[in-house]
């Protein structure tokens, strides 16, 4: 009986070795298009697919539901937005986090911030209590690996815009007990904790010393430092106080788009990898491609002119079909490849350990670059880099080990320091 386990060790051991040996020696470059999708889909499904940045809640929001109505059923496909159930488990994504996004014109009015933050994280909860056989909330590293042994989607949040603080310190600690695991210093307007990168009033020229306080308790809470929407000067500032590794949840590379400060340039990418942190790549096509911007600019424009002459609204269908259809034939999307491009960029300029996910699905519109239209497309993308020479461990680094790093190492100092 000893010598037949022996024996039957020996062989599993035996085939292990050799399948292993197979799959590092795949040469993913010469395989048909075809081929490559298919290796590409299986990898996806294989693989934990974490991205840093997905709308759904403020999608629930805007779409009319509140936390005592039916929330909207992402359990099944759905006809509007970028995200369900059914699409995610097609593309292979298993931990988006979720947006607790927060307008900055809400800054204005005390209180309105954090309470709009703590209804979209029920709603969020509610996801998960309402389809418990298909979502999972999940509050570190390893609940999102039990959840995606189990099949399930997990949820874990992030929250845009820390203007939802307020001006209280005591709210970084409690939201993180209400599940939140990074911060999103700012959005569109500076706040009380610092500047930001679309707003040209830069009243702390940076971080403010309350927003140093912030940053610090977040790192002892073990919230991530999220830099995303943050001007230069507050990213840099940022970077000096942080004790742990830093994230951009959603931006990508300046260089495609010069005039776009919202995006990295090369010294804050190479700044964040020095820190240890991870550049989380966005979808948008404004953050894409500024031939797209631009285009953009013009097709708005010349919307604006159409609805004026024609007695339109914005609301009317017909001007959005207009719209639409105007969009499409006169400003082409960016594509798959573009993307890939954002990743190379990061990966030879500061390495592989430092790229990710970051879609910004549900929050770009109709700006998807063609390929990446909703969440069921990340093997499009995972096949353009595999064509590119990009390894099985490359992939698994960009999809989640670089964030797992980030957010286990945070999770690490909150433990020893809170």
């Amino acid at each position: 009986m000893k010598n037949y386990l022996y024996l039957a060790f020996s062989a599993c051991l035996l085939f292990a070795c050799s399948t292993k040996e197979t799959e590092t020696t795949v040469d993913y470059t010469t395989l048909s298009d075809a081929e490559r999708l298919d290796a590409a889909t299986q990898l996806a499904h294989e693989t934990i697919i974490v991205d840093g940045h997905v709308d759904l809640p403020y999608r629930m929001k805007s779409g009319g539901f509140t936390p005592d109505q039916d929330i909207l059923n992402v359990s099944i496909s759905t006809e509007d937005g970028d995200f369900d159930f059914p699409r995610a488990k097609s593309g292979g994504l298993d931990a988006p986090f979720m947006s607790i996004y927060i307008p900055a014109g809400l800054q204005d009015t005390p209180g309105a911030s954090k309470a709009l933050a703590d209804t979209l994280i029920m709603m969020t909860e509610r996801v998960a209590q309402t389809y418990p056989d298909k979502f999972a909330m999940a509050y570190s590293p390893s609940d999102v690996e039990a959840n995606f042994e189990a099949g399930k989607i997990s949820l874990p949040m992030g929250m845009e815009n820390g203007s939802a603080l307020e001006d209280d310190i005591n709210n970084v600690a409690y939201f993180q007990k209400k599940g939140i695991r990074y911060i999103t210093l700012t959005h569109g307007k500076a706040n009380l904790i610092g500047d930001s990168s679309y707003d040209s009033l830069r009243p702390s020229g940076g971080l403010s010393e309350y927003g140093e306080q912030v940053v610090k308790e977040m790192n002892r809470v073990g919230i991530m430092v999220d830099l995303s929407h943050v001007s230069d000067d507050t990213f840099k500032d940022a970077l000096a106080i942080t004790k742990v590794p830093a994230i951009a949840s959603h931006s990508s590379v300046r260089k495609f788009t010069p005039d776009f400060e919202r995006n990295m340039s090369d010294e804050l990418i190479k700044a964040l990898a020095a820190n240890g942190g991870v550049m989380m790549i966005n979808f948008g096509g404004s953050f894409i491609d500024s031939a797209y911007a631009a285009g953009g600019t013009k097709v708005r424009e010349h919307v604006m002119e159409y609805m004026k002459e024609n007695d339109l609204t914005m609301e009317d269908s017909a001007l959005q079909a207009y719209a639409k259809e105007y969009s499409i034939a006169n400003n082409p999307f960016p594509t798959v490849q573009n993307v890939a491009d954002h990743i190379d960029h990061v990966v030879e300029l500061v390495g592989i350990d430092y790229v990710g996910l970051g879609s910004d699905y549900d929050g770009v519109g109709d700006s998807l670059p063609i390929g990446l239209k909703d969440v069921s497309s990340y093997p499009n993308l995972i096949a353009e880099l595999l064509k590119r020479g990009y390894s099985k461990e490359d992939i698994q680094k960009i999809c989640y080990k670089n964030i797992f790093r980030v957010w286990q190492a945070v999770e690490d100092y909150a433990d020893k320091n809170s």
